[in-house]
C-alpha cells in the first residue's frame, strides 16, 4: 500500500526508529506505506516517519479524535489515562498497547499532573522503541491535567504472548 499525497499543513511526524520529532512543511509530498493501527508511517525527504492519527487530515485522511472530558476534581483521571493508552497501537501489529500486554504499571499523581509508565517491547532490541515512547507519551498527555508523562522500558519480566489478552491473542492468531 502505497500512495503518494501532498500535506496539506505543516504536520508534526516522529523518525523512525529514533523518535526524533520533525515537522513536515505543508505543500511537500510524502509517500504513505503503512497505515496501520491509526497511525501512518511515510517516508519525506529520504527519512520513514510516523504520524499520529490525530494529524491524519494534514495527509488527507480522517483523522483519530481522542476526547476525554474534564474530570469534575480537576485532577488526573487514571481511567482516562488507560483510555489514552489503549488507542497506542504496535505498529506492525495492529493491536493496542495495552491489549498486547505491554504496559507493566501506571502511576498517576493526580495532584502533580504526572503520569509514570512502565512498559515493555515485545523484544528487547524493537526498533520501534522510542517512537512507541513517543506515541504513549504524547497520547497520554492530551488527558486533561497531564503535565508530564514519564515512560520507562523495562524488560523484567521478559514479554510473552501470554501476556496478551485473549482477544488480542485471536486478532493476532495465537489463541491456542
Amino acid at each position: 500500500m502505497q500512495k503518494i499525497v501532498s500535506i496539506t499543513r505543516d504536520c508534526k511526524a516522529r523518525r523512525v526508529p529514533t523518535g526524533e520529532v520533525k515537522i513536515i512543511p505543508a505543500g511537500e509530498f510524502v509517500n504513505i506505506t503503512q497505515d496501520l493501527g491509526g497511525n501512518y508511517t511515510v517516508t519525506w525527504g529520504g527519512n520513514m516517519l510516523r504520524i499520529d492519527g490525530t494529524d491524519a487530515d494534514a495527509i488527507g485522511r480522517k483523522p483519530t479524535v481522542l476526547n476525554f472530558p474534564e474530570p469534575e476534581d480537576g485532577k488526573v483521571s487514571e481511567a482516562q489515562v488507560w483510555e489514552a493508552l489503549e488507542t497506542v497501537y504496535d505498529p506492525e501489529i495492529p493491536i493496542n498497547l495495552v491489549s498486547l500486554g505491554l504496559i507493566y504499571k501506571v502511576v498517576v499523581d493526580a495532584e502533580q499532573g504526572v503520569v509514570t509508565i512502565d512498559m515493555t517491547l515485545t523484544a528487547p532490541g524493537c526498533g520501534m522503541g522510542p517512537v512507541l515512547v513517543g506515541d504513549v507519551e504524547y497520547r497520554v498527555g492530551m488527558v486533561p491535567h497531564v503535565k508530564e508523562v514519564k515512560v520507562d522500558l523495562v524488560f523484567d519480566p521478559p514479554w510473552s504472548r501470554d501476556m496478551m489478552s485473549e482477544e488480542a491473542q485471536l486478532e493476532a492468531g495465537v489463541f491456542f
